[in-house]
């Protein structure tokens, strides 16, 4: 086999997994609709004019759309009042038709995150960021599941199968993926670390571990030799990076090419755990319907 090929084989294909993991869900939405009447319906807000944030969320309702959902947009200027949004929030919690709300991080500085998310009915946090789903996945409980910490773990699982007794080690102690990463890890018999901005040789610690997630938002933080050798690496972090003749390119927080030369598996960025992250939010905007449904 041919070294190239060799590589080939160690990158885990997030698209592909995505793009199976959306057409399972097109076919349960298409039984529900057949079944009850109704279809499962996401809005999502965006307020002000960030262009990645623009395009991320216009790729959301294409994929809604694909998934045979229904997509409602909320585009808000950057100058939109807390209270205005916080009504906005309350309607859409009200709506029968919407049973899943997501409001595109990062809001203006001038709008409280904390109380924004939490205004979300919890039924219908389909991102998982408010305190309700947030506590009840720490305690072990059902509940909507961040949707890119869900999709690592689909990717792991897809990959390795059963994840019992591995040694995972999360670069990153964020709300947003590091500590719900660790949550989901645990219940899967995970034994886990957990490296921050004060974690005395964080190299050594993540080359102690047979998986190892990265999630800080820093370009090519993690050199690859910070990897156990026969590791799989899950790169959650995305950054572009200006190129010497000016064009830019899109890297992850793990050096890609000398990780690659030490993992036995490795997610590529772009291409890896993004498309995962949509796919989630299909699939928790789903559920959140079939309880509805159910009166739950």
């Amino acid at each position: 086999m041919k070294p190239d090929e060799a590589c080939r084989r160690k990158i885990i294909d997030g698209k592909a997994i995505a793009r199976a993991l959306t057409e399972s869900i097109k076919d349960k939405v298409e039984h529900f609709r057949v079944e009850t009447g109704k279809i499962p319906g996401l809005a999502v807000v965006l307020v002000g004019n960030d262009p990645a944030s623009e395009v991320y969320v216009k790729n959301k309702a294409i994929q809604t759309h694909r998934a045979g959902m229904r997509s409602f947009m909320h585009m808000l200027p950057e100058t939109t009042a807390q209270d205005e949004l916080l009504e906005l929030i309350a309607r859409l919690n009200a709506d029968a038709a919407i049973h899943g709300i997501l409001v595109q991080l990062p809001l203006p500085k001038h709008l409280d995150r904390n109380i924004v998310i939490n205004a979300i009915a919890p039924h219908k946090d389909v991102d998982g960021l408010g305190e309700a789903n947030a506590g009840r996945l720490s305690l072990g409980m059902d509940g909507h599941v961040p949707c890119t910490p869900l999709g690592c773990l689909k990717l792991l699982q897809e990959t390795l199968g059963t994840l019992r007794g591995l040694h995972a080690v999360i670069i990153g102690a964020s709300n947003l993926v590091g500590k719900p990463m660790a949550q989901l890890l645990l219940r899967q018999g995970c034994t886990v670390s957990i490296a921050h901005i004060d974690t005395k040789d964080p190299g050594s610690l993540a080359r102690q571990g047979d998986i190892l997630i990265v999630a800080v938002g820093k370009a090519e933080l993690v050199p690859g030799d910070w990897v156990k050798p026969g590791a799989t690496v899950i790169d959650v972090g995305i950054t572009r990076m200006d190129l010497p003749d000016g064009k830019t390119r899109l890297v992850g927080d793990v050096a890609f090419d000398d990780a690659l030369e030490k993992a036995a598996f490795i997610t590529p960025v772009p291409g890896g755990v993004g498309p995962m992250t949509i796919a989630c939010l299909l699939s928790n905007t789903f559920d959140a319907a079939c309880e509805a449904d159910k009166g739950v």
